[in-house]
């Protein structure tokens, strides 16, 4: 990888990142309280590729940068319907319970900001999402990624019916 003048890799630029939640950490030890942090990051090209990541350090920039290495490592391919998702989905992750709903063009993003920033960097542009159980951002975001990952193209039903679907 190359670097450009800013000093950004050539390879980064097709990605963006968005930060959904940093924690502190506190470890009492003798001399007082230590602190790290952790990041929660999602990173996608806006054109059907997103990716979650998790990182740790004891600042919080070095944390983030951990995060979106993760995220990278984490990509996967997202079916997408024009700027909607084919079908209705339901997902769960721990007792997180997120629905994603196809609608209308110009509809827009309806959601919350975790599921918001999963969807918006996967490029769905039309969508309405509903999270019931714990609004837990770490488990919100698996949630997204799991219903995510549910979605099947019209090519992948036909593959597994051995059918043209019209």
């Amino acid at each position: 990888m190359r670097r450009d003048q800013g000093g950004r890799d050539r390879d980064d630029k097709a990605f963006d990142e968005i930060v959904v939640k940093v924690r502190r950490c506190a470890k009492v030890v003798k001399g007082g309280k230590r602190f790290s942090f952790s990041a929660l990051v999602v990173v996608g090209d806006r054109k059907g590729q997103v990716g979650i990541g998790h990182g740790k350090a004891k600042e919080v920039p070095f944390a983030v940068e951990k995060a979106i290495k993760d995220a990278k490592k984490n990509m996967q391919r997202v079916s997408i319907k024009d700027t909607t998702i084919p079908h209705r989905v339901h997902a769960k992750y721990g007792s997180t319970l997120v629905t994603l709903v196809p609608a209308c063009k110009g509809t827009g993003l309806i959601a919350g900001a975790s599921v918001r920033a999963v969807l918006e960097l996967a490029g769905v542009h039309d969508i309405l999402s509903k999270v019931w159980g714990s609004t837990n951002p770490g488990n919100v975001v698996q949630a997204t990624m799991s219903g995510l990952q549910q979605i099947k193209s019209k090519r992948r039903y036909e593959e597994l019916r051995g059918v043209a679907v019209v």
